[in-house]
Formats: structure tokens, C-alpha cells, sequence
């Protein structure tokens, strides 16, 4: 008679051994930017670094908090749909989900002191999502190699019959922004903002294995893991923009690292693991132009500057080998977020590209961000009105097997798509 062996394998160690994510994986991840924000300034797919007027592209440069004429306030809903494709094998195996979020709150105080030279201050708050970790993946195939070999009678199972990997995470990484800008002649406008984080992160991954022996019998072979990990980071953001005619603006900003202090758990097989430690995200700076064209319409370009490499974790005793593969395979990325807006009386229409490049070293440019955006917004008096379609695509590889190199990573395609609502009110 066949017999057909359940094995469960206890791995415990998440850097060297585990299926879930790597603290090298999740630095990056930690650190990435969803570009959520209000219907205007995702229309435009984020190109605001030399415009401001609009609460989110204070996240950028804090200035454009001084571009303001009137006191408002805004609120943003987002609608996700996220489909994810893996090819493990030559077998594809598509999983799509939709999400709502409730991406962003803020409002803006503007106050005309009435002075000769600094004619305009601004005192502004805005929350949004930084990075949405709702997802969900699934890979299936054969790699035609079994590492789940012997059963508890020590019988060697010697060939393959498949593979099955399920990704599940959730959680969110939220922004909360405090920005003070002031105007100078007309002609300048300076800000600086404080940053707080709140980071919650979830993974839940399962793996299954299937082999037999000669004779027949099965082995399957099951791992489940579960990774938690929470905390509060803090920053400051610095910029500047400039109008040195009616026509031209030039926006320049830095965002400091953020510094975060992290919690986690990790749960494997009936065995819980905890552990605190510190997280320094890179550095940014913001370079950015913009062209108005009187009264009906205006193009903008941002450039940034991110790298990936300054990543670090600590204690650095725990984390050396972490902190050597962020100096030696991260690198530092450009960003290019390209915008327009025409207006016909009270209607906008707008339109945008971003790029977003990988921050790993020698990463193909399949696995750069590549992106769209169209909007429309209507102005009613007190009151408007903003929607916005976006569309990103990127490629990626999740390596489940990271302890064999005789298995190949699967290879993910991830298509996201968002709609945006904005409802802005005059106070």
C-alpha cells in the first residue's frame, strides 16, 4: 500500500533560513512611497515640487504651503486594484484584489500679516498613506528539486512533484506632516515641515511540497510562518520655490531620513520570536520646474534623488551582514514625475508619467515603476470637486527557497491601478 507522509519544518532564523521577508527586503520596503494624495495632485502624478497649492505636494516641499490664497481643507478616498501574475516553472498563476483606503486628511491656515516683506504665513497639517501593504500572491509550478526529503522514519523521498507558495501581507505605513511656510516679496516662499510615522506590517506566508520516492509514496511536506512587525518613525522636511517671472517656478526640497524604531514578531511552527530594533531610511532631495501658462494651463516636472544604500539598521552587531549587502547591492535612484493641468473655466483636466527606478543593484528595467495618471476636477466656489485614474506597473522576483540555489525565484508582475476622490472646501 502507498503511505503518504505530512511533514512540518520549524525554521526560526527570518535573515538566514525563513520564507518570509529578509530585513534587506523589508528596509526597502519600509522605506518605499505609494504616492498617495488628493485626486489633483495624483492627476498630475505627483509633479507639484514647484507648484504647491495643494496639501499633498506639501509632502514634497514644504514651501508650496505658502502658495496658498485661502485657508481649506481636503479629504481623499482611494480605490485599489491590484493584480499580481507569477510564473514559478513556466506555470502562471494570477491573483487580483480591490481595496478602499482612506488616503488623506489636512487641512491649511493662511495668514496675511500685512507686512512690506513677508506678506503671507501658512500653518499646515496633512495625513496620508505612504505605503499600502494590502497584498496577496500565489505561486504553483515544479522546480523538479525536493528539499522536503526524509519523513520521521528517515525515508528519502528523491523527486518532485510540485510547489505551491502563498504570499498574504497587510498593514500600512501612515504620514502624519506639520508644515509652517511663509512668502517673501512675492518672489520666494520657504518652508519646513516635522514628520511622524506609523508603521504596522503583517506577512503571513504558507508553503507546500509535494515529492515521492521510488516506491511511490508521498511526502508532503508544509511550513507556515507569520511576521508582525509595528513602531513610529520621525523626520523634517525643508524646501524652497522660487518665481523669478509670472511664467517660471523652481522648487527645491530635502527630506531627511526617517528614523524609525521598530518592533517585531515572528511566528514559526508553535515557536514565537520577538525583537526591537532601528531602522535610518535615506535621504531625498527634490529638484523641480514648472512653466504656467497665464491663467489656462502649466507643465511640471520633478526630479528625485533617493539612495537606497544609506539604509541602515542597529544595533549594527545584529545587523552587520544587513548593513554590508545595503552598502554593496542598493544603489541610489532617480525619480521623475512629469505633470499638466489646463483649465476651461471652472473645469480642469490634467494628465501625468512617473518613474520610479529599483533600488537594487543591477536590477533589470522591467523591475523599475513605470506609470500614468489622467484627472478632472470642477470647481463649484467653496467648494471642489477632484477625481483622478492612475495606473503603475512593475516586475519582481520572491526567492521562497532562499537557502537553495538549485531553485529559481518566481517571477511577479504587478499591475495597480487607483481612483482617486477629492472633496476640497474654502474656509
Amino acid at each position: 500500500m502507498k503511505k503518504i507522509f505530512f511533514y512540518t519544518v520549524l525554521l526560526c532564523s527570518i535573515s538566514s533560513f525563513s520564507q518570509s521577508m529578509g530585513y534587506n527586503d523589508l528596509g526597502a520596503l519600509f522605506t518605499s512611497d505609494d504616492n498617495y494624495g488628493t485626486a489633483r495632485f495624483r492627476g498630475m502624478s505627483g509633479a507639484f515640487g514647484a507648484l504647491g497649492g495643494d496639501l499633498s505636494a506639501i509632502t514634497i516641499n514644504p514651501a508650496g504651503a505658502a502658495i496658498f490664497l485661502n485657508s481649506e481643507v481636503s479629504t481623499s478616498m482611494s480605490f485599489r486594484n491590484e493584480s499580481i501574475n507569477s510564473n514559478y516553472y513556466g506555470t502562471n498563476t494570477k491573483v487580483t484584489r480591490d481595496f478602499t483606503n482612506f488616503s488623506q486628511i489636512g487641512g491649511v491656515f493662511v495668514f496675511n500679516t500685512g507686512q512690506s516683506n513677508w506678506s503671507k504665513t501658512s500653518f499646515a497639517f496633512n495625513y496620508n498613506t505612504q505605503k499600502d501593504f494590502k497584498s496577496r500572491w500565489a505561486a504553483n509550478g515544479n522546480s523538479n528539486y525536493p528539499t522536503f526529503i526524509y519523513d520521521e522514519f528517515d525515508n528519502l523521498y528523491l523527486f518532485s512533484d510540485g510547489q505551491y507558495f502563498d504570499n498574504y501581507t497587510d498593514g500600512r505605513n501612515d504620514k502624519y506632516t506639520f508644515s509652517f511656510a511663509s512668502q517673501y516679496s512675492d518672489k520666494l516662499y520657504i518652508g519646513a515641515s516635522f514628520i511622524t510615522n506609523d508603521i504596522r506590517f503583517y506577512q503571513s506566508i504558507y508553503l507546500e511540497e509535494d515529492n515521492h520516492d521510488d516506491d511511490g509514496n508521498r511526502l508532503l511536506g508544509q511550513l507556515s510562518e507569520d511576521l508582525s512587525t509595528w513602531g513610529t518613525g520621525y523626520s523634517f522636511n525643508i524646501g524652497i520655490i522660487s518665481k523669478p517671472n509670472q511664467n517660471i517656478r523652481l522648487g527645491l526640497s530635502y527630506q531627511s531620513p526617517t528614523w524609525y524604531n521598530l518592533i517585531e514578531e515572528f511566528y514559526s511552527e508553535g515557536n514565537l520570536n520577538g525583537f526591537d530594533y532601528s531602522m535610518r531610511s535615506p535621504s531625498k532631495t527634490t529638484a523641480s520646474f514648472a512653466y504656467i501658462f497665464n491663467q489656462s494651463g502649466l507643465i511640471s516636472l520633478d526630479y528625485a534623488y533617493k539612495n537606497y544604500s544609506g539604509i541602515e539598521l542597529s544595533p549594527n552587531y545584529d545587523f552587520s551582514e544587513e548593513n554590508r549587502i545595503f552598502d554593496t547591492d542598493f544603489r541610489g535612484t532617480s525619480e521623475l514625475r512629469l505633470g499638466t493641468e489646463w483649465r476651461f473655466k471652472q473645469l480642469s483636466a490634467r494628465g501625468g508619467f512617473h518613474y520610479q527606478q529599483n533600488p537594487y543593484n543591477g536590477a533589470p528595467s522591467s523591475f523599475d515603476t513605470n506609470g500614468f495618471s489622467v484627472g478632472l476636477g470642477y470647481n463649484f466656489g467653496f467648494v471642489k470637486l477632484d477625481f483622478a485614474y492612475e495606473d503603475a506597473n512593475y516586475s519582481s522576483t520572491y526567492d521562497f527557497y532562499p537557502q537553495y540555489d538549485e531553485v529559481d525565484a518566481a517571477y511577479l508582475t504587478n499591475d495597480n491601478s487607483k481612483f482617486i476622490a477629492t472633496i476640497v472646501f474654502s474656509i
